[in-house]
């Protein structure tokens, strides 16, 4: 059988379902690998959970930050209001009834040590699409903050999305795709933390920005199950490719 599936005749067909088998395979992995860094994060997210309230003060800032994703925190400062940026591509409502588009408000806090924070303040709707218009927004300067630390993402969960506008020089972008704080640095006085701040709401949403904070799915069920399908149908070629060969030539 071995000689037949490699003879000539069969060769292209043999190849391709080697091949097929190996793309399976890799699938098969590679939702191992989600599934891995699922449970890591899972992980992860739990043990920020049960942590302990983080104040940010100059105690907390010699941290590593960039660990504590998810971790529940307060700081105090003020804010910066003439250098807000905004993230594009923000919904507010039910995704699959009647969301409305916007942006989520992001606000420099500025900290005793000099330092400064963005603050994810919530979303407003997206006919406020200037800095100037984002003003009516303001409040108080000094304030104290409750919410939860979150790390820039430059790119989508898959690797896609729409990357940034390319830099104009002396020209401060506003509206980001994805939070990109080398550049967001480059366009604020205060030497900016490389964390951001997701406000909590204070309650039912009354008055603009509307916030709320993500509710990270803990499953991890999809993937594994995944795996084994991908498993299940390289076998399946495996072992049923000779079959339906012998089959084929005994007809």
């Amino acid at each position: 059988m071995l000689k037949t599936m490699f003879s000539r005749r069969w060769l292209a067909t043999t190849l391709l379902v080697l091949a097929a088998m190996a793309v399976m395979i890799r699938l098969g992995v590679w939702q191992l690998d989600r599934l891995k860094t699922s449970r890591a994060f899972n992980q992860h997210l739990i043990a920020m959970q049960a942590a302990p309230l983080l104040v940010l003060d100059a105690a907390a800032l010699s941290q590593d930050l960039t660990g504590m994703d998810y971790r529940q925190v307060m700081v105090t400062g003020i804010y910066d209001y003439k250098n807000q940026v905004a993230l594009r591509n923000q919904y507010w409502g039910d995704p699959d009834g009647s969301a409305q588009y916007g942006f989520h408000l992001l606000t420099p806090l500025t900290l005793e040590t000099g330092q400064a924070v963005l603050v994810d303040r919530g979303w407003i709707p997206g006919n406020f699409d200037t800095p100037e218009s984002w003003r009516a927004f303001d409040g108080a300067a000094a304030v104290t903050v409750t919410g939860i630390i979150r790390l820039p993402i430059l790119k989508g969960e898959m690797g896609g999305g729409v990357p940034n506008p390319a830099p104009v020089p002396g020209q401060p972008l506003a509206l980001w795709n994805f939070l990109d704080f080398e550049r967001i640095q480059a366009q604020i006085p205060h030497p900016l933390l490389p964390i951001y701040i997701e406000q909590a709401p204070d309650g039912e949403p009354a008055s603009l920005p509307y916030r709320s904070l993500p509710s990270p799915d803990l499953s991890e069920i999809p993937h594994l199950g995944y795996a084994l399908m991908w498993f299940f149908f390289a076998c399946l070629a495996f072992f049923g490719y000779p079959v339906y060969l012998r089959r084929y030539l005994n007809s």
